[in-house]
């Protein structure tokens, strides 16, 4: 990790992260810097190293440029045009060179905009030119010939002539429209690219502020770096009130369940795709302070934009020449997919998008203030995308329980062995879900003629405010088992640190095995021999524990090696309990309590269970009563603490 020559810190104004708007706009500069240096002598291509995406290299070289192009116009758009190392002229060049004869082999020209699949990512690049242009329109834009414009709108144009991907996709011929009217030149077609776009969104619109990424069940960060990012932008650029007022509201109730998904060191939740956008992960929370569509303080929105800035410059996301690596903290193969090429991760510009907020706005000028996460003791169950969040002031880590957001085209047959960015029963900003090809982590699995069950699509099933259910049908490899009439129920309750993990197998052949597994933890080699199997399982890594008891109907218990690791470290360690399902009908209850901490307290001390055929009682140390009912749709009730009037599982609101 390079030394970044960042301006001193300020403990007054920033008593948590150090840093102020000056550091944004040092980091900003040094990014564009790095990156230039891999630039095409005409400027129009950024062929940054890396392996190539599935687009192939030309394609990555557009992405090179557009997205750092994004950047460049958020760095100076935010000065008011001040632009002192000449980025934009270099930009400038490269749209003219670029566009002049699109689809040419040759060195400059960029790829035509095609349909999803053939030839469509540049479509994606597209919103990204044409929203750096919408911002500095004055300096770039106006400054071009009218042959050039020309050639740059028939580019563009192509995103509004193709075919996007069913999903957030569309939203960028909406911003490329939104571009093309702002610069007079909108017509019936940019007319019918906005207002589609703004229909799927709506149709796509979930409540609590969450929005699925295309039909189903897909909710994860581009919920904040897409969905509402292009629309809510589009509509405060372009000055349109009505919608401001109705998509405004919808990011404030987002936000205040999305503000508890950053750890108090600044990490974002290591949950879905594209996490090797990093920081983007908060350019939701920029929206809201841009757009006053915020429950968060200035005070605290900065606490959140900063905290996850400098976790990620802090743990190696740059190289030495200063680009930013495709993975999490430093190169991480299982946290990319198909289309992350060399240029991917510079969608991190968008974590840039409070530099347009002037320098005397209070997101600036305020005190940071303690992240939500350092607040209160919470449990949120979000029930529209199906996500519980925990979290706990003594470790400020975030534990984000999934029972309804899955990646999956519902085009296509369910098949194991799942997408492991999704198909957990948790995760959280401390540790990240091993690969496909390892032990699953937070899983519940069937196993049958020595092969195990994965967890594809999540259906809902119940919640309540510190609790959600969901089931799934279990499925095997290829060619493997088929079990038609299976199925697992799933509980997650959230207990201060402390996760009660309750499952009901349905339809399952009595003997069945069944595997259940906790928090991996990535350790040195070295570290295994110290895990702990006593009456529970522990895993004591660097910053956290993983702790796993066995409640209800396990018979055995192991720690497994997950070699390849996980984006936290090169080799992790995984939990895991077996038992068997039994013979009666209608089904066999298994309960596990599992915790992933800093503080790590013996579970056994923490909780005593009593087992009544579907119907579960845990007795908590703290004198709270917890009744688990599976026996119809699942349903917990709880009986206060002794001597208290209110519910241990009951917390207040959060300070934001």
């Amino acid at each position: 990790m390079p030394e970044l020559p960042l301006p001193p810190e300020d403990r007054t104004l920033s008593p948590y992260t150090g840093y102020t708007r000056a550091h944004w706009e040092t980091v900003a500069d040094h990014l564009l810097t790095a990156a230039l240096r891999y630039a095409t002598p005409g400027q129009a291509l950024i062929d940054l190293p890396g392996p190539p995406s599935k687009s192939g290299v030309r394609s990555d070289g557009l992405e090179g440029f557009a997205r750092t192009f994004l950047l460049a116009a958020l760095r100076t758009a935010g000065a008011s045009g001040k632009d002192p190392h000449g980025f934009l002229d270099r930009y400038t060049a490269g749209l003219i060179r670029g566009t002049r004869t699109p689809g040419r082999d040759d060195t400059e020209s960029w790829p035509e905009i095609g349909h999803h699949g053939i030839q469509g990512q540049p479509m994606v690049e597209s919103a990204s030119v044409a929203l750096a242009l919408r911002l500095t329109a004055p300096w770039t834009w106006d400054t071009l010939s009218a042959a050039d414009q020309d050639r740059v709108e028939r580019w563009l144009r192509g995103a509004l002539t193709h075919t996007p991907a069913p999903n957030n996709w569309y939203l960028f011929p909406l911003t490329v429209a939104g571009f093309l009217e702002s610069a007079g030149r909108g017509d019936t077609e940019t007319r019918r690219a906005i207002q589609r776009g703004l229909d799927l969104l709506d149709g796509w619109y979930q409540g609590q502020g969450w929005y699925s990424d295309g039909d189903g069940r897909a909710f994860d960060h581009y919920n904040g770096w897409a969905l509402h990012l292009y629309p809510l932008l589009h509509a405060h650029l372009a000055g349109d009130g009505p919608l401001l007022d109705r998509l405004g509201p919808r990011l404030r109730e987002f936000l205040g369940g999305f503000a508890l998904l950053f750890d108090a060191n600044g990490a974002p939740i290591h949950h879905g795709r594209s996490l090797t956008y990093r920081f983007a992960a908060t350019a939701a929370v920029a929206l809201g302070a841009l757009t006053d569509h915020t429950p968060l303080t200035p005070g605290t929105t900065r606490r959140i934009l900063s905290g996850a800035l400098r976790h990620f410059l802090d743990r190696g996301a740059l190289t030495e020449d200063g680009i930013l690596t495709l993975g999490w903290y430093g190169p991480h193969a299982a946290t990319l997919q198909r289309y992350s090429g060399p240029g991917s991760p510079y969608w991190a510009s968008k974590g840039f998008l409070a530099l347009l907020l002037p320098p005397e706005d209070p997101v600036w000028t305020a005190t940071e203030e303690r992240a939500p996460t350092e607040g209160p003791d919470r449990a949120l169950a979000l029930r529209a995308p199906g996500l519980l969040v925990q979290t706990t002031t003594r470790d400020g880590l975030v534990r984000l329980h999934n029972h309804g957001s899955y990646k999956f085209d519902s085009r296509e047959p369910e098949q194991a062995p799942g997408n492991p960015l999704y198909a957990r029963l948790a995760y959280s900003t401390r540790t990240g879900p091993t690969s496909a090809a390892n032990t699953p982590d937070n899983h519940i699995a069937l196993e049958a003629r020595g092969t195990r069950s994965a967890r594809i699509r999540i259906n809902p099933l119940a919640d309540g405010p510190n609790w959600l259910a969901s089931w799934h049908h279990p499925v095997f490899l290829e060619g493997g088992p088929v079990l038609p009439s299976a199925r697992i129920e799933s509980l997650t309750l959230a207990h201060g640190s402390l996760e009660l993990r309750v499952h009901r197998t349905v339809g399952v052949p009595p003997g069945t095995p069944v595997h259940h597994t906790g928090w991996a933890v990535a350790v040195s080699p070295e570290a295994a021999s110290q895990a702990g199997q006593t009456d529970e399982l522990r895993i004591d890594g660097d910053e956290v524990t993983s702790l796993l008891l066995g409640l209800h109907g396990w018979r055995q218990q192991a720690i497994l090696r997950a070699p390849q690791g996980t984006a936290f470290g090169p080799w992790a360690l995984v939990p895991e309990l077996t038992g068997a399902v039994g013979e009666d009908e209608p089904g066999t209850l298994f309960a596990a309590l599992v915790s992933l901490t800093t503080d790590p307290t013996p579970l056994t001390d923490q909780v005593t269970t009593e087992v009544n055929g579907l119907i579960l009682t845990a007795h908590w140390q703290d004198g709270t009563r917890t009744t688990v009912n599976f026996e119809d749709v699942p349903a917990v009730t709880e009986s206060p603490r002794k001597g208290r009037g209110e519910l241990r599982d009951k917390p207040p609101r959060p300070a934001l």
